[in-house]
């Protein structure tokens, strides 16, 4: 009878050590543990205290007595998997029933100050062009931050009196990839996709090639009046994983919540902050204290927006689009680790959220496609991105 009751006791410790095991792979995986001093409100707490119920309600079942096992076996399950439901949501940052991704579209860039061929545009041209595009022009699209970079390459490129505006349209990112994987342009230019429209090109038999011809940075954006100039990667990602909502807990003592506007999923400066995020649940966002701090105007417009008296929004772009295409003077860009995003930095990748922007195919590109890829990667398609605003490939 000992023995058996010993090798129970000993089955039950191996059980309560392997939950143990699982319970530090996720709560470490999820940066709970490392990061729990900086947990700062109910709401970004609570995906760890369910994770820590059912790990409790798992060992209380592996322990319980026997005497009213039946009974006290029911419960013990039955507060689990009520715990572990709660715990789905809760580990994609989506739990919390009043959460809502405000949007953030309305205003926007003027494209029209771009458009090729047409006087007085913005788009750079580059003199005497090695390639010239007069049939078959490859069909373009793309980010609305890197219409500047094929409207000029357009301008520079193809050949005017062949061109039509609907070879080279701006739809955005979401639309951008929709088209590409549904055969209805050529090449597309944006940031990398992200896993979603990466499964979607999947399931339509699609095979996505990403070309890098550039250098962009991920920004992150506060008020001016915002006193902090730095915050770490690991802040960031506290931030958008739900754990910091109070300035005061990043250095700030009187600003109060933090306010974090996000894109709509599919966005290229979603995929960005996915990226960043490295898998981790990223919060939608508590209500916020007015509607009125949400209006109409986009991220750019909204990271500067006062409540009591402070400015507590933050939000991120990428820094072309942040600091030429839609610049909002009463915003600055932060530093990231100490790093500030300046071109100097991009160019030599010391910031820390340096990433190439492409020219993205179905398909290994061919023809005139692959012609004017080869273009934009030759010295002057080079020059074309940095006048343009971006940082090139070769740029030390």
């Amino acid at each position: 009878m000992d023995v058996k009751k010993a090798g129970f006791r000993t089955l039950k410790t191996a059980l309560t050590i392997i939950a143990v095991a699982f319970y530090c792979f996720f709560a470490e995986r999820f940066e709970y543990l490392s990061q729990i001093a900086a947990f700062d409100n109910i709401i970004g707490i609570m995906p760890f205290v369910l994770l820590t119920g059912v790990l409790a309600f798992i060992i209380a079942l592996i322990w319980k007595r026997y005497r009213n096992a039946k009974t006290s076996t029911v419960v013990i399950v039955v507060l689990a998997l009520i715990w572990s439901t709660m715990l789905v949501p809760a580990s994609t940052g989506d739990w919390y029933p009043l959460a809502k991704t405000p949007q953030t579209s309305g205003s926007a860039p003027d494209l029209t100050l771009y458009e090729p061929f047409k006087e007085g545009t913005l788009a750079i041209t580059v003199q005497n062009p090695s390639l010239k595009l007069a049939d078959d022009l490859p069909v373009l699209d793309g980010a609305t931050a890197m219409y500047p970079v094929y409207a000029g390459i357009v301008n520079s490129v193809y050949d005017k009196n062949a061109y039509s505006p609907d070879i080279a349209i701006c739809s955005n990112t979401t639309n951008a990839y929709n088209r590409i994987i549904n055969g209805q342009c050529d090449i597309i230019f944006a940031a990398s996709a992200s896993e979603k429209q990466k499964q979607t090109a999947k399931e339509a038999g699609t095979q996505l090639i990403f070309t890098p011809i550039g250098k962009e940075a991920f920004v992150f954006l506060v008020g001016k009046e915002n006193p902090l100039d730095n915050l770490s990667y690991q802040q960031i990602k506290n931030i958008y994983s739900g754990k910091s909502a109070y300035w005061n807990t990043l250095g700030w003592s009187n600003g109060g919540k933090i306010i974090a506007f996000m894109r709509q999923e599919g966005s290229g400066s979603q995929t960005g902050l996915q990226t960043i995020m490295q898998g981790l649940p990223i919060q939608k966002p508590q209500p916020l204290p007015d509607k009125s701090l949400v209006g109409n105007g986009s991220l750019m417009q909204q990271v500067s927006v006062s409540w009591n008296g402070v400015q507590p929004a933050i939000g991120y772009s990428y820094r072309y689009f942040a600091t030429t295409m839609y610049p909002n003077t009463n915003a600055k860009m932060l530093k990231i680790d100490g790093v500030y995003p300046s071109i100097n930095n991009i160019s030599n990748s010391s910031y820390r959220f340096t990433y190439n922007f492409y020219a993205v195919t179905n398909g290994e590109p061919t023809g005139n496609a692959k012609k004017l890829i080869d273009w934009i990667l030759s010295p002057q398609g080079q020059t074309l991105i940095e006048q343009t605003g971006y940082i090139p490939l070769d740029n030390k």
